[in-house]
Order: structure tokens, then C-alpha cells, then sequence
């Protein structure tokens, strides 16, 4: 039986991703998406409630148009390092991290920020949920392996 914690989007979301490390990659990775823009993508902002409904080609397009400004102004390094996908020429899960939230986004933590936002072939669960279950629930699961 499928429950949140074994959904497809959850299953893509813990997959394979990388890194667009550098400005020109992220410019490219742009140009591959808006050449694959159609009306089955969902945008996700984490935090907020999952859509339930795909966008529009052109609302697609004006988000990434968006989202690119934002990070050019928001994270002023030489290097980008915040957007990571599942695949560069063939897309379905594109992972945005906040330029002003980032804590570790890469490396090892235990407690990882979640994305700002989701670009997604697969309609969204709410992570938030179902990735930091309530604190009621972590300590009943600890106190099973004290």
C-alpha cells in the first residue's frame, strides 16, 4: 500500500541530482527547459500548499524567467550551486534552493533545508510533512531503538 513516505514524488525527491555549479550551466540548463516547456509541470513552493494542478506553458516559462532573476540578486557568488536536476537534458524534477535559506544545501547534514521551490513532472506531496513528521512521532520512534 502506498502511503506519503513511498509516494513516486518523495521517491524522485531522495533520487539522483546535480548540481547546476556554475552560472553558464544554470543559463543552459534554462534554455533545455524552455525548449521542453509544455503544460505538465507542476510548480511547487515549498511551505506552501502542494498544486494540484499543472501550469500553463507560458506560466512555466514566466516562473523560470522569475526565478532566475531572483537568483542572480539574492546570491551573489561566482558560482550558482543552488539549482540541482535529475537530469540536464531530459528533466522531470528540478530542485531550487533559497538563495536566503540555504543552511547546508550540499554535503552532509543531518537536518538538510529543504528547496525553496520544486519544478515537477510528478504532482507534489507536502515535504514538510511528510519529511519532518511532528515531535510527537520522532520520539515514540526513538524510544523503539533505546
Amino acid at each position: 500500500m502506498e502511503n506519503e513516505l513511498t509516494t513516486p514524488f518523495l521517491k524522485a525527491y531522495r533520487g539522483s541530482f546535480t548540481s547546476m555549479m556554475r552560472w553558464p550551466h544554470l543559463d543552459d540548463f534554462w534554455s533545455v527547459l524552455d525548449q521542453q516547456a509544455d503544460d505538465s509541470w507542476y510548480i511547487y513552493a515549498v511551505g506552501e500548499q502542494p498544486p494540484e494542478k499543472t501550469v500553463t506553458k507560458n506560466k512555466l516559462l514566466s516562473f523560470i524567467k522569475e526565478i532566475n532573476i531572483l537568483l542572480h540578486n539574492d546570491h551573489k557568488e561566482d558560482y550558482c550551486g543552488i539549482v540541482y536536476v535529475d537530469n540536464k537534458t531530459t528533466p522531470t524534477f528540478i530542485k531550487i534552493y533559497d538563495p536566503n535559506n540555504l543552511g547546508v544545501s550540499c554535503g552532509f547534514s543531518d537536518n538538510p533545508p529543504l528547496p525553496g521551490w520544486i519544478i515537477s513532472k510528478l504532482q507534489p506531496i507536502e515535504l514538510e510533512f511528510a519529511l519532518n513528521p511532528a515531535n510527537n512521532r520522532r520520539r515514540w520512534w526513538k524510544r523503539l531503538f533505546q
